[in-house]
Protein backbone atom coordinates (compact mmCIF):
# COMPACT_ATOMS: atom_id res chain seq x y z
CA UNK A 1 0.00 0.00 0.00
CA UNK A 2 0.96 3.62 -0.47
CA UNK A 3 0.60 5.33 2.92
CA UNK A 4 0.82 9.05 3.67
CA UNK A 5 1.94 9.76 7.26
CA UNK A 6 1.27 13.34 8.36
CA UNK A 7 3.24 14.51 11.37
CA UNK A 8 6.05 12.11 10.53
CA UNK A 9 8.76 14.22 12.15
CA UNK A 10 7.33 13.82 15.66
CA UNK A 11 7.88 10.98 18.13
CA UNK A 12 4.68 9.10 17.28
CA UNK A 13 4.73 9.96 13.58
CA UNK A 14 8.32 8.79 13.09
CA UNK A 15 7.57 5.54 14.92
CA UNK A 16 4.46 4.90 12.84
CA UNK A 17 6.21 5.74 9.57
CA UNK A 18 9.14 3.47 10.42
CA UNK A 19 6.84 0.56 11.32
CA UNK A 20 4.67 0.90 8.21
CA UNK A 21 7.76 1.20 5.98
CA UNK A 22 8.49 -2.47 6.60
CA UNK A 23 5.55 -3.51 4.40
CA UNK A 24 4.35 -0.38 2.61
CA UNK A 25 5.48 2.57 0.50
CA UNK A 26 5.42 5.38 3.08
CA UNK A 27 5.42 9.10 2.28
CA UNK A 28 6.40 11.27 5.25
CA UNK A 29 4.86 14.72 5.59
CA UNK A 30 5.17 17.41 8.26
CA UNK A 31 5.82 21.11 8.62
CA UNK A 32 9.56 20.39 8.30
CA UNK A 33 9.72 17.49 5.79
CA UNK A 34 10.40 17.52 2.08
CA UNK A 35 6.67 16.89 1.64
CA UNK A 36 5.53 19.88 3.65
CA UNK A 37 2.11 20.50 5.18
CA UNK A 38 0.57 22.85 7.73
CA UNK A 39 -2.80 21.49 8.88
CA UNK A 40 -3.97 24.97 9.87
CA UNK A 41 -3.91 26.03 6.21
CA UNK A 42 -6.33 24.31 3.81
CA UNK A 43 -4.24 25.46 0.85
CA UNK A 44 -1.21 23.68 2.32
CA UNK A 45 -3.20 20.45 2.65
CA UNK A 46 -4.37 20.83 -0.96
CA UNK A 47 -0.78 21.34 -2.17
CA UNK A 48 0.39 18.25 -0.26
CA UNK A 49 -2.28 16.01 -1.78
CA UNK A 50 -1.59 17.41 -5.23
CA UNK A 51 2.12 16.59 -4.83
CA UNK A 52 1.56 13.11 -3.40
CA UNK A 53 -1.33 11.93 -5.57
CA UNK A 54 -3.46 8.85 -4.90
CA UNK A 55 -2.82 6.86 -1.71
CA UNK A 56 -4.29 3.83 0.03
CA UNK A 57 -4.13 5.27 3.54
CA UNK A 58 -3.71 8.61 5.25
CA UNK A 59 -2.33 8.52 8.78
CA UNK A 60 -2.31 11.59 11.01
CA UNK A 61 -0.01 11.95 14.00
CA UNK A 62 -0.23 15.75 14.05
CA UNK A 63 -1.89 18.52 15.98
CA UNK A 64 -0.92 20.83 18.80
CA UNK A 65 -2.93 22.65 21.44
CA UNK A 66 -2.32 25.31 24.09
CA UNK A 67 -2.18 24.24 27.73
CA UNK A 68 -3.50 26.95 30.06
CA UNK A 69 -6.23 27.23 32.68
CA UNK A 70 -9.71 28.26 31.58
CA UNK A 71 -9.19 31.65 33.24
CA UNK A 72 -5.92 32.26 31.40
CA UNK A 73 -6.90 30.85 27.99
CA UNK A 74 -8.01 33.39 25.40
CA UNK A 75 -10.64 32.89 22.72
CA UNK A 76 -7.89 33.02 20.10
CA UNK A 77 -5.92 30.28 21.87
CA UNK A 78 -8.96 28.02 22.00
CA UNK A 79 -9.70 28.74 18.34
CA UNK A 80 -6.09 28.12 17.29
CA UNK A 81 -5.94 24.86 19.26
CA UNK A 82 -9.14 23.54 17.70
CA UNK A 83 -8.02 24.74 14.27
CA UNK A 84 -4.68 22.92 14.54
CA UNK A 85 -5.58 19.60 16.12
CA UNK A 86 -9.29 19.13 15.33
CA UNK A 87 -10.24 21.09 12.22
CA UNK A 88 -6.83 20.45 10.65
CA UNK A 89 -7.41 16.72 10.77
CA UNK A 90 -11.02 17.11 9.64
CA UNK A 91 -9.74 19.05 6.62
CA UNK A 92 -7.16 16.32 6.01
CA UNK A 93 -10.08 13.90 5.66
CA UNK A 94 -12.37 16.25 3.75
CA UNK A 95 -9.80 17.05 1.10
CA UNK A 96 -8.36 13.55 1.14
CA UNK A 97 -11.52 11.72 0.09
CA UNK A 98 -10.74 12.22 -3.59
CA UNK A 99 -7.14 11.04 -3.09
CA UNK A 100 -7.77 7.87 -1.07
CA UNK A 101 -8.35 4.77 -3.18
CA UNK A 102 -11.41 2.56 -2.82
CA UNK A 103 -11.38 0.63 0.49
CA UNK A 104 -8.60 2.89 1.75
CA UNK A 105 -8.47 4.49 5.16
CA UNK A 106 -7.87 7.51 7.36
CA UNK A 107 -6.41 7.18 10.85
CA UNK A 108 -6.51 10.27 13.10
CA UNK A 109 -4.99 11.02 16.49
CA UNK A 110 -6.89 12.18 19.56
CA UNK A 111 -5.78 11.55 23.15
CA UNK A 112 -6.73 10.60 26.68
CA UNK A 113 -7.68 14.20 27.51
CA UNK A 114 -10.89 13.61 25.61
CA UNK A 115 -12.00 11.26 28.42
CA UNK A 116 -9.92 12.20 31.48
CA UNK A 117 -8.97 15.60 32.89
CA UNK A 118 -5.73 17.29 33.86
CA UNK A 119 -5.07 20.88 34.88
CA UNK A 120 -4.73 23.18 31.83
CA UNK A 121 -6.14 20.48 29.52
CA UNK A 122 -9.42 22.01 28.30
CA UNK A 123 -8.23 22.89 24.78
CA UNK A 124 -6.92 19.36 24.31
CA UNK A 125 -10.16 17.92 25.68
CA UNK A 126 -12.23 20.08 23.33
CA UNK A 127 -10.17 19.06 20.30
CA UNK A 128 -9.99 15.35 21.17
CA UNK A 129 -13.69 15.08 21.93
CA UNK A 130 -14.60 16.80 18.68
CA UNK A 131 -12.35 14.50 16.65
CA UNK A 132 -13.75 11.37 18.24
CA UNK A 133 -17.31 12.46 17.50
CA UNK A 134 -16.27 13.27 13.93
CA UNK A 135 -14.66 9.84 13.54
CA UNK A 136 -17.81 8.00 14.67
CA UNK A 137 -20.07 10.00 12.37
CA UNK A 138 -17.82 10.27 9.30
CA UNK A 139 -17.51 6.48 9.26
CA UNK A 140 -21.11 6.16 8.02
CA UNK A 141 -20.70 8.83 5.35
CA UNK A 142 -17.38 8.16 3.64
CA UNK A 143 -17.80 6.83 0.08
CA UNK A 144 -16.28 3.83 -1.69
CA UNK A 145 -15.79 1.73 1.46
CA UNK A 146 -13.21 4.18 2.80
CA UNK A 147 -12.62 3.55 6.51
CA UNK A 148 -11.86 6.03 9.31
CA UNK A 149 -10.55 5.38 12.82
CA UNK A 150 -8.69 7.25 15.53
CA UNK A 151 -5.93 6.36 17.97
CA UNK A 152 -6.29 7.89 21.43
CA UNK A 153 -3.21 7.35 23.61
CA UNK A 154 -2.37 8.47 27.11
CA UNK A 155 1.07 9.95 27.82
CA UNK A 156 3.93 7.97 26.29
CA UNK A 157 6.57 6.22 28.38
CA UNK A 158 9.21 7.78 26.14
CA UNK A 159 7.81 11.33 26.52
CA UNK A 160 9.31 11.86 29.97
CA UNK A 161 9.01 15.65 29.75
CA UNK A 162 5.20 15.30 29.99
CA UNK A 163 4.97 12.82 32.88
CA UNK A 164 4.71 15.50 35.60
CA UNK A 165 1.54 16.85 33.94
CA UNK A 166 -0.13 13.41 34.12
CA UNK A 167 0.14 12.41 37.80
CA UNK A 168 -1.08 8.87 38.43
CA UNK A 169 -1.57 8.13 34.72
CA UNK A 170 -0.09 4.83 33.57
CA UNK A 171 2.01 5.60 30.48
CA UNK A 172 1.90 3.49 27.32
CA UNK A 173 4.88 2.73 25.15
CA UNK A 174 5.48 4.10 21.69
CA UNK A 175 5.40 0.49 20.45
CA UNK A 176 1.84 0.09 21.76
CA UNK A 177 0.69 3.26 20.01
CA UNK A 178 2.42 2.25 16.78
CA UNK A 179 0.69 -1.15 16.90
CA UNK A 180 -2.71 0.58 17.16
CA UNK A 181 -1.92 2.61 14.04
CA UNK A 182 -0.79 -0.48 12.13
CA UNK A 183 -4.02 -2.22 13.16
CA UNK A 184 -6.05 0.70 11.78
CA UNK A 185 -4.16 0.79 8.48
CA UNK A 186 -3.92 -2.94 7.83
CA UNK A 187 -7.16 -4.07 9.50
CA UNK A 188 -10.84 -3.70 8.63
CA UNK A 189 -12.39 -1.62 11.41
CA UNK A 190 -14.11 1.70 10.87
CA UNK A 191 -15.65 4.30 13.16
CA UNK A 192 -13.55 3.15 16.13
CA UNK A 193 -11.45 5.10 18.61
CA UNK A 194 -8.62 2.85 19.77
CA UNK A 195 -8.07 3.91 23.40
CA UNK A 196 -4.68 3.27 24.95
CA UNK A 197 -4.45 3.98 28.66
Amino acid sequence: MKVLVVGASGLIGAGVADALSANHDVIRASRSSEVSVDLTKPESIAAMYSAVGKVDAVVSCAGKVTFKTVEDMSFDEYRDSVMDKALGQVELVRQGIDYVNDSGSFTLITGILGREAIQTGTAAALSNGALEAFTYTASIELPRAIRINAVSPTVLTEATGYHAYFPGFEPVTLAQVVSAYVKCVEGWSTGLVHKLG
